[in-house]
């Protein structure tokens, strides 16, 4: 088969008309997708389309072609308002018209965007240059006239390239953004300068956002290091000297890590989570607009499925089911857990072969095969309507997370003789309960998260969600099996405020979060303040989200910390999770700035001014 001519390669800068108007700007290639026959382009605010070949033109020559056909071109009454201006008129009128598409103040135009394409947009209508006296003479006349009511005649202009937008939506592909970071919807209706086509993805396998956790080469690393890691910590803890700073115990025999019970009790609580998960119980909630402007339907009964599985656990402890199991074969359930997220990955990335385009997630989709298995290949793989990625994040391993906790303070009370678990075990135990309960019984929040929304499933996710959260955030618990850490009242009492403090924050800034982003026309949300952004969108600069960038982050380190501190200091192995989550949530900020800098340019650079810090109020 012949393939066709691209004319416009990657990098190129060129006129590309504004779809449903007659505006030309200067953008560059980004790629062409030979199957639709379209070439995505950028403009400097980072907005991304679709356009078709005959609406691109070269721009060395743009400009005396403009000029020459204006100049044959006769000027019809009907054509007063837009077809009779002078050379000087046209530049003052794309001046302007320039700053108005940008819709940003001529103070910003000074600010270094970092990071960030630079593609100078240059506004240019077709107009017809009067060349007689009584054309000029009209000319002048209807300058004045549009100087007085220019605000008037901007928003009918503006109007009309919308309308127009609208009925061409189908011939120029757009579609609009996905959000990112910490984003939200308009909580006004936008101007008119701000009512531009949201961005368009292309739906070529080649589209992919920039390359994270060391790109192609780091995921080498991190498929080795982070099962290594898990195997690590569950020997240290063992030890009677649990230290993150000893010589990595030396390995067990083989046939010691494995177990086929481990592995079918496993397999079996992944089958419970996953009965409960598909009864039709709970609220239906529909997610984020996807690329092709669809929402996916999940079932979001996680309350039902913690209460269910708290129930199912105390009839087997009264039934003398032995939960302290859980502790004395730790490690070969973390190993048989490891084995299911590998099969489970090895399948996500075989299927996502055969998925349409606009199905996989810009993240993973780099076209190396390892960086794809790791990231995730496939945005939101799906067995009909049973979500895997929704299912994997919120229920085997964050509710298991609580049954290790609770099987690991029987374990205590069976090593230690104590009628009832210590002060710090329950303290540990009540936090980290109270933590997954409220994920679960908020669980429609999580689909406006960076993982539900841009995220691939991949290993990276599959492993996590199974294995790291379950295996590494109970290192609290386990070490206190065999650690005791007494506590005074007063220390028991602080410890208790800071959890409540964190919670607190992370509660009240996540619920203002989605709101905004699910309403933002909520009359209790009317006083907040938001900065416009080009697609459309704005981000939300008041409340909690105008103190730090990140104030859920904020929330969670100091519930972090009060996880930690009823373990003491003896030894740096349960503090763990507080240096882990530190790394984890600079690594996530960044990310979001890099992503939120590309998609929103100066709307962006204002946030960050208005916003100084990003986690920690005078520190970071």
């Amino acid at each position: 088969m012949r393939m066709p001519t691209v004319k416009h390669q990657k990098g190129d800068v060129v006129m590309g008309r504004w779809p449903g108007s007659s505006l030309y700007y200067e953008v560059e290639v980004l790629s062409f997708n030979a199957q639709s026959q379209l070439y995505t382009v950028i403009y400097k605010d980072g907005t991304e389309l679709e356009l078709r070949e005959q609406d691109i033109k070269n721009a060395a020559g743009f400009y005396t072609r403009s000029r020459s056909r204006s100049r044959s071109r006769s000027r019809s009454p009907g054509r007063r308002r837009s077809s009779s201006r002078s050379p000087a008129r046209t530049a003052r009128r794309s001046s302007s018209r320039t700053a108005a598409t940008e819709n940003v103040p001529s103070a910003r135009k000074d600010l270094k965007m970092k990071d960030m394409l630079e593609v100078r947009l240059t506004p240019l209508k077709h107009t017809a240059v009067a060349e007689n006296s009584s054309n000029n003479k009209h000319e002048k006349k209807e300058e004045k006239q549009k100087e007085d009511n220019n605000t008037e005649v901007n928003e009918k202009a503006e109007a009309k390239v919308e309308g127009e937008t609208e009925t061409n939506q189908g011939r120029y592909n757009l579609r609009r953004r996905k959000d990112a970071g910490d984003e939200k919807p308009a909580a006004t209706k936008p101007s008119a300068q701000q009512r531009e086509p949201a961005a368009a993805v292309a739906p070529g396998a080649g589209v992919s956002t920039p390359l994270d956790f060391g790109g192609k080469i780091g995921v080498y690393f991190w498929l080795v290091f982070l099962p290594a890691w898990v195997l690590f910590v569950i020997l240290q803890v063992n030890l009677g000297d649990p230290s993150l700073v000893n010589f990595p115990p030396p390995l067990p025999p083989l046939d010691s890590l494995w177990d086929v019970q481990a592995l079918g009790f496993v397999l079996l609580w992944v089958f419970f989570q996953a009965v409960l998960y598909i009864l039709p119980v709970g609220k239906l909630s529909e997610g984020m607009p996807l690329r092709s402007g669809k929402r996916l339907k999940y079932r979001t009964n996680g309350f039902f499925a913690v209460v269910v599985s708290a129930g199912a656990v105390a009839a087997a402890v009264h039934q003398g089911v032995d939960l302290t199991y859980i502790h004395t074969h730790f490690l070969q359930l973390a190993v048989a857990t490891f084995v299911l997220s590998l099969l489970l990955s090895v399948y996500l990335y075989v299927r996502s072969r055969y998925a349409a385009p606009d199905e996989l997630a810009m993240g993973g989709n780099s076209g190396n095969v390892l960086y794809d298995f790791f990231k995730g290949h496939e945005l939101n793989p799906r067995v009909k309507d049973f979500d895997l990625k929704f299912f994997c994040e919120m229920r085997p391993g964050l509710i298991g997370w609580c049954l290790i906790n609770f099987a690991l303070a029987l374990a205590e009370m069976k090593r230690q003789g104590l009628a009832a678990p210590s002060s710090s075990m329950i303290l540990v135990n009540l936090f980290q309960l109270l933590y997954v309960v409220d994920g679960l019984w908020n669980e429609e929040a999580i689909l406006t998260t960076m993982d539900l929304m841009h995220d691939g499933f991949g290993f990276m996710l599959a492993f996590g969600d199974l294995v790291w959260v379950p295996f590494t955030y109970t290192l609290q618990a386990y070490y206190l099996v065999s650690h005791p850490s007494p506590l005074s009242l007063p220390a028991v009492a602080a410890i208790v405020l800071l959890k409540v403090i964190g919670f607190y924050i992370f509660r009240k800034s996540n619920s203002e979060k989605n709101a905004f982003r699910r309403n933002p026309a909520d009359p209790k949300l009317s006083t907040l303040k938001t900065i416009p952004t080009a697609t459309g969108r704005s981000l939300l600069a008041s409340g909690w989200w105008g103190v730090v960038r990140h104030p859920n982050y904020l929330g969670d380190l100091l519930m972090a910390l009060s996880w930690s501190l009823p373990c003491g200091f003896s030894h740096l192995l349960p503090w763990y999770y507080m240096i882990y989550f530190v790394i984890l949530l600079v690594h996530r900020d960044s990310r979001d700035m890099q992503q939120c800098r590309r998609k929103y340019g100066s709307a962006w650079e204002e946030y960050c001014q208005t916003v100084r810090y990003r986690i920690v109020p005078g520190v970071y």
